[in-house]
């Protein structure tokens, strides 16, 4: 049992097809699925894309200069 484990671990360890095929079943599915859920919301809300959608724009504040920042003393250390 011990020997099957251990040979399971080098394979998964040092042969890169066999990582990427169980990175694929484990994360790859799942990203699949979320990226045609996101394109699906996308389409049913009519954006394309490219296109930017700017749902708020703050008014802008009068009467408030930059003053530019405070100057702040500083020592020089050895």
């Amino acid at each position: 049992m011990f020997k099957i484990l251990f040979v399971a671990f080098l394979i998964i360890a040092f042969v890169p097809p066999v990582r990427r095929f169980l990175f694929w079943l484990i994360v790859g599915k799942q990203m699949v699925k979320e990226q045609k859920r996101a394109n699906d919301v996308d389409q049913k809300k009519g954006r394309k894309n490219g296109n930017v959608n700017v749902d708020y724009v703050p008014k802008e504040e009068k009467g408030k200069d930059y003053d530019g920042g405070k100057y702040i003393d500083y020592e020089e250390v050895d």
